[in-house]
């Protein structure tokens, strides 16, 4: 089993014995079965970057590490003597003292699912207001008669929640790494996020059916606008539909031989018509008992905007054995479809996971509770598989949901459209960028890392965005970069959030996808 050496760069003080030793324990399996392991610039053999949806840092992590712990009902938290503190609503001193006219509060996990917000491009800007960061109830705070506002109307854009709803994820930064730095690559909401993921380019867009106006501006995507129907049978019709250009990270993992998937719930076939077009009708209710809706969401499936990387019709791979290389799915999968190669020995190097509709934590159809147990129980899954000591989790999120956070990240792209709002009506910063309407670093977001080669109970103050994943990943396999002005160029690292010089040190963390908490029979870290 070939292994490449970190570079100096990487890794200073790596100890070679011990990193080879941990390796040659990495996985019986691909030793067993001979199949080509690309090699690496790191221990790192399987990266599975589970992608969420709409949330702000301070919306899950305002208070961290102090819980409220002043109910009964809910899951106690109590974090390490030890634990950093992160840049949050608390540590900042704007819990009570906020310029935003309804001031923060918290979110009990009675108050689960809520409303959804406003998360365009320009409105989010418009709550920037040049950085004083005051204008969100009046810019992208949303509430109605038919969903929760905690009783605050549009105020509910402040509310937030503590590790007695959000334990799971307080948990897993007690024990592994987070970043309180990690924004998103521009402003706006799912589709750039996800299309920032995966290419770290949102210019190139071409516009097949609907309306360009509010989807495109200077040429990129900066809205919801769904893949082509040529790309994708499930897409919504009489929508804005577009298909993206140029390279995604799926062009340079094939053309390295490096297998990998998307991996996305409903993305199986409800039904086929009598030509083999496929249907997703496959649904199911949140936690409230309310329907999320199908729980195949095509605009959250990135791959799908291209013609190289699309599935149109969500053919099933031929095989198991075939899940991350090419064949008929083209790498596009069913959530299953992970469960099925996790448990058959057969993990991509490079995954990709989206959760059913329902589960992936958007307010207003889904919730932190669904949430929680879609992450605990593939995490669970993850690390009890002979994969866990050569893997690396990454959570992220595709967009704010223009919830309030606090803190403006750097400008790294300024654009000067009539949709940008950031320093003015048509600007943000000015016309500079090689490419409009991409204005960012958007808002900020929860990024964290789970591995064996994680550093433990930390956090990470490194500037970082969505095509910070990208990066790592190019990097971990030498693909070499997007091009075009890819975001990917001048993304900052994720290696600060490992460890690669010891071995791996990070215990499994097995929970409770009800609560959150270690599971039964396993203490805080324990490794069994």
């Amino acid at each position: 089993m070939s292994k490449t050496l970190p570079s100096i760069r990487e890794c200073t003080t790596c100890l070679l014995p011990v990193w080879l030793s941990a390796m040659m324990a990495v996985s019986p399996l691909q030793a067993d079965d001979r199949r080509y392991v690309p090699p690496t610039t790191s221990p790192i053999q399987h990266v599975v970057v589970i992608f969420q949806e709409n949330v702000s840092f301070d919306h899950y992590f305002a208070t961290y590490p102090a819980a409220a712990n002043n109910n009964s009902s809910e899951p106690a938290f109590h974090a390490k003597s030890n634990t950093p503190a992160v840049n949050g609503l608390m540590s900042a001193g704007l819990l009570t003292q906020n310029p935003n006219s309804t001031q923060p509060f918290r979110l009990s996990r009675a108050q689960a699912v809520t409303c959804d917000q406003d998360h365009g491009y320009g409105d989010e800007q418009k709550a920037f207001h040049m950085g004083l960061m005051d204008k969100f109830v009046e810019s992208t705070g949303s509430s109605s008669s038919s969903c929760n506002s905690a009783g605050k109307g549009n105020g509910i854009v402040m509310g937030y929640y503590d590790g007695n709803t959000v334990t799971a994820l307080w948990n897993y930064a007690q024990n592994y790494a987070m970043s309180d730095s990690s924004f998103s690559t521009t402003f706006g909401p799912s589709s750039p996020g996800v299309i920032n993921l995966i290419s770290g380019q949102t210019h190139g867009v071409t516009l097949t059916a609907g309306s360009a106006t509010g989807f495109i501006s200077g040429g990129s995507l900066t809205n919801d606008a769904r893949p082509s129907a040529s790309l994708d049978d499930c897409t919504i019709p009489n929508k804005t539909q577009v298909t993206m250009t140029g390279q995604n990270v799926g062009d340079l993992l094939n053309a390295k031989s490096v297998t990998w998937g998307w991996f996305q719930g409903g993305f199986k076939p409800s039904s086929r018509d009598a030509n083999g077009i496929a249907t997703c009708a496959t649904s199911h209710n949140n936690v409230s008992g309310a329907s999320a809706g199908t729980d195949y969401i095509p605009h959250h499936a990135g791959f799908q905007y291209y013609v190289s990387t699309a599935n149109p019709h969500h053919l099933p791979p031929t095989s198991v054995a075939n899940i991350g290389k090419t064949d008929q799915a083209n790498h596009q999968y069913d959530l299953s479809d992970f469960v099925s190669a996790l448990h058959a020995g057969n993990l991509p190097a490079v995954s990709y996971l989206k959760a059913a509709a329902y589960q992936d934590g958007h307010a207003g159809y889904s919730d932190p509770l669904d949430e929680q147990t879609f992450l605990v129980n593939t995490i669970n899954a993850i690390m009890q598989s002979p994969f866990w000591n050569s893997t690396a989790i990454v959570i992220l999120y595709d967009d704010s949901d223009g919830f309030y956070d606090h803190v403006m990240g750097p400008i790294v792209n300024q654009s000067s459209t009539p949709d940008d709002q950031l320093t003015g009506p048509g600007a943000c910063g000015g016309p500079n960028g090689v490419y409009q309407g991409r204005c960012g670093y958007g808002p900020r977001q929860p990024l964290l890392v789970i591995s064996p080669w994680a550093k433990v109970n930390y956090v990470d103050s490194t500037v970082t965005d969505q095509s910070s994943t990208l990066r790592f990943i190019e990097d971990n396999w030498n693909l070499g970069r997007i091009g075009d002005d890819s975001a990917d160029a001048i993304a900052g690292s994720l290696l600060p959030m490992f460890d690669f010089s010891h071995g791996p040190q990070a215990p499994r963390l097995i929970l409770d996808p009800s609560t959150g908490n270690a599971a039964h029979g396993f203490g805080d870290g324990d490794d069994h």
